[in-house]
């Protein structure tokens, strides 16, 4: 088995209110070193181990986990998961 960390962030270009919201509350409570807040996804799959991990992780990221018009995604493949 092998463990698939992917982690999806919003491209540079789009907007991130969420992550303005999140830097707004940082500075009231007096965090004003913090510059820049960008919220992403976090997902974990666990995979059979077979020679094409890589490309089905990204089939699946392009097909439904991310939107690859305003998402960028990237991943990595964990060594055998002994269950």
């Amino acid at each position: 088995m092998k463990k698939v960390k992917v982690y999806i962030t919003l491209k540079e270009s789009v907007l991130d209110p969420q992550g303005q919201a999140v830097m707004q509350s940082l500075h009231n409570m007096d965090y004003k070193d913090v510059k820049d807040v960008r919220i992403g996804k976090y997902i974990e799959l666990l995979m059979e181990d077979s020679a094409d991990v890589a490309e089905q992780v990204d089939t699946v990221c392009d097909k439904l986990l991310a939107n690859t018009v305003i998402e960028n995604y990237r991943y990595e493949i964990e060594e055998e998961v002994h269950s």
